[in-house]
Order: structure tokens, then sequence, then C-alpha cells
């Protein structure tokens, strides 16, 4: 797994295009540093410690997988592509834009060239008031107090105009897709996160119907009894419903998006069946799986057993209360011993066991930009 590193970045302009000048930086960085997750609205400040022309201030969280110095030199070059040229003697003065590193993590760093925390982004109400907007609760390492603190108590009084335009970093367009599948374990959150890709980018949406199957709560009580039958009523069910649905494209929507993939039966087959039961389920869905379509992508959402209970407990269905941990970590097995063994299916990966896409914002842009990175 990748380990990103957040950082917080100041972003300001008050040469040319400004709007413009700040797109154009939230581009570059989305393309060089790495995912741009959050973005605070568009503040314009006066300029500060000396005469010029307002600000246009943002500040933007970034998911970076470059240490501090490597993150620098990516916006020092960032700065030079926009058309900024730094003296060693430049002090404060016009410029199309202008990047500082606020935060990256929690980590405190004292070079020539780069010092972390910010020293002085708890003076600078053009910095605090937007970073308040994305990262309120954000605790200053040195100084400990959350970033709405330091916004609280700071002496600043120079005049902030928020705008009415923004950046969005919403991309609105996933037509370069035909057929999104989200898979995940109970409980990981597919449903949820099909319904609003679905509702965000105009896709048609393709749920699994489980409600209704008969064999679900049985097979959670006796499991061994009812394995066999469950799982081929999925398989029947999930063949004809997919069929139907991703046989009848709607003209109005840009693509479809699931919560399932039809090749989880044979996945969920090969934990729960016994070995001669399982031989003769995998004929026949050998014989369905060439007939339906395939996903242009395969997105796993990777979550750990503990937080799946927790999710589980939290959706409070009665018939899923005791799923046993172990039962969970063979379907997670499962799932990665298919997507290894099965490129074709251009399978993504996201680990979402530290990310709340439905409550946090920044973490569902995040999901969003890896969809479209891929």
């Amino acid at each position: 797994m990748i380990h990103y590193k957040r950082t917080y970045l100041s972003v300001g302009s008050n040469l040319g295009d400004k709007y413009e000048n700040l797109s154009k930086t939230v581009r570059e960085l989305r393309e060089k540093a790495g995912n741009v997750v959050s973005c605070s609205p568009i503040y314009q400040t006066p300029a500060w410690g000396f005469e010029g022309d307002d600000f246009y201030n943002i500040c933007v969280g970034v998911d970076t997988e470059l240490q501090p110095q490597e993150l620098l030199d990516c916006l020092l070059q960032i700065e030079k592509s926009l058309g900024r040229i730094r003296s060693k003697n430049e002090g404060y003065a016009a410029r199309t834009v202008d990047l500082d590193i606020l935060f990256y993590e929690d980590e405190v760093l004292d070079e020539p060239d780069l010092v972390i925390p910010h020293p002085h982004l708890q003076n600078r109400l053009f910095v605090l008031q937007p970073l308040a907007d994305i990262a309120p609760g954000k605790v200053h390492p040195i100084f400990e107090k959350s970033i709405i603190e330091l916004l609280d108590v700071c002496e600043d009084e120079s005049e902030l105009e928020k705008l009415s335009t923004s950046i969005s970093l919403l991309k609105k367009d996933f037509s370069k897709f035909n057929f999104i599948a989200i898979e995940g374990n109970i409980g990981a959150g597919k449903t949820t996160l099909a319904n609003k890709i679905a509702e965000d980018f105009n896709g048609k949406l393709v749920l699994e119907r489980f409600a209704d199957n008969p064999f679900l709560p049985k097979f959670y009580e006796d499991r061994n009894r009812y394995a066999f039958p469950l799982e081929m009523s999925f398989l029947a069910d999930r063949y004809q419903q997919f069929t139907d649905d991703t046989s009848r494209p709607d003209l109005f929507k840009n693509f479809m998006v699931s919560d399932y993939d039809i090749f989880k039966s044979l996945i969920f087959a090969k934990v729960t069946l016994q070995e001669d039961e399982f031989s003769l389920y995998r004929k026949v869905f050998n014989f369905m799986y060439k007939e339906v379509v395939k996903p242009d992508v395969y997105v796993y959402l990777y979550q750990n057993t503990e937080r799946l209970l927790q999710n589980i407990k939290k959706r409070g269905r009665s018939y899923e209360q005791k799923i046993p941990a172990d039962y969970l970590e063979k379907l997670n097995e499962g799932y990665l011993d298919f997507i290894k063994t099965h490129p074709e299916v251009h399978p993504l990966v996201i680990d979402i066991s530290d990310l709340d896409f439905v409550q946090n914002h920044n973490d569902y842009q995040f999901i969003i930009d890896k969809i479209h990175d891929f």
C-alpha cells in the first residue's frame, strides 16, 4: 500500500488573471504533487508587507508521496511554470503565484530553506481563515492549538472578502468509463459510494438486490446447511439482474456504476462451500460469466476487519450481527487473491480503513481522484 502524507499549502496570486492562476496551480498540484483533497473558498485580501494589488488566497490539502524537500522543489517548479521568477532579494512583492508549505503531517522541520510548520502562519489572517475552512481541528504541533483556536487569537486585522467564485475539485466527467464496479467486503460502504458517484456524475446506478433473498438470514444461523442454496440463488439472481441492467443503457446517463461485480459470487462461494459443492458451482458460474459485461475499472474498497464489524453493527441488520471476524477475513483474502490473479478486470484497491467518505468530503474527494487518476 502507498502511504500518503497530508500536507496543507497556502496559495496566493495578485498578478494577471488571479482566479486562473489559482486554478492552474491546483491542476499542477494534482498532476505533480499528489491528490488535492480539499480546497478552501477564495479570499480577496490586501497585499501583505508591501504596496500592491489585492491578493486572491486559498489553502489546499494535498495527500502526497513526496518528502518535504521534494515537495518544496515541486512547488518551486510550479511557481516557475506559472511565471514567477524568484530572486534572493525578492522579499515581499507582487507575484503570479506564491506557494507555501504550512503543515506536513505533524512534522517539525527547521532547515535553511524550509521551516515546517510555516513560522508565520499564526500571524496571518489570510492564511488562518482559509485553512480553518478546510482543517479547523488541525493542531499546530508546536503551539498545541487548533487552527480555529489560533484564528480566534490572531491579532491581524486585515480585511478579508470571501468571494462567491470557488475552485471546484470535483471533476465533472466520468464519461470516459462505460462501467465502474464498486466492490468490497460486507460493510465496506460500496453501496453508499456507488450511490454518491451515480448522483454526482450522472451515472446509471446498478444495485445488488439482496434483502429479499430468503436464504440469507438462515445462512447466518446455519452456514453449513444453507451455504449451497444461498450461493446458487445469489448467482441466479445476480446473473439475471446484471444482464438485464447492463444490457439496457440509459441514454440520459454518462456511464454505469454498480455496487457489485458478478465475480463476487465465486469469491463468496469459495469461502462458504465445501470442495465438491464449489466444483459444481464453478462450472455453472463459468458458463454465466462469459456472457456478462466486464467493468472498465474494478474498485475494491479495503477495510480492516475491526472497521467492518463496527460498520455492520452501526447499520443494524439483525441477521448480520453474528457474522464472525474470521469469515470477514476470509472474504478479504478471497477478494485480494482474485485481484492479484485477474489483472484483466482492471482492479484498483483503495484502503479506506482510516477514511470516512460519508461524513468527510475530503475523503470522498480522495477516492474520486484515485478513480480518475486510474
